[in-house]
């Protein structure tokens, strides 16, 4: 469906609703972008802290630990 043929019909389906229902909607859209907000800031900041030399100290530590300094293994 087209964006605009889209956005009609909700906007339509949407003057059909009681009014009651209409907080619901508006809460849910909401929702929806506040969700979507996150999902930027998240990506983001993943892409801010991948390009960070912040921790690249640690490339040049050795290992403090093995596989062989392990009590239990997850199977």
């Amino acid at each position: 469906m087209r964006k605009q043929k889209l956005y009609e019909d909700t906007v339509s389906l949407i003057n059909r609703l009681p009014d009651e229902k209409l907080s619901q909607v508006h809460d849910y859209v909401e929702f929806l972008l506040s969700k979507m907000d996150d999902e930027i800031i998240k990506e983001n900041l993943q892409a801010l802290s991948s390009q960070s030399k912040a921790l690249s100290f640690l490339d040049d530590e050795e290992d403090l630990y093995t596989v062989h300094d392990l009590k239990e293994r997850y199977k």
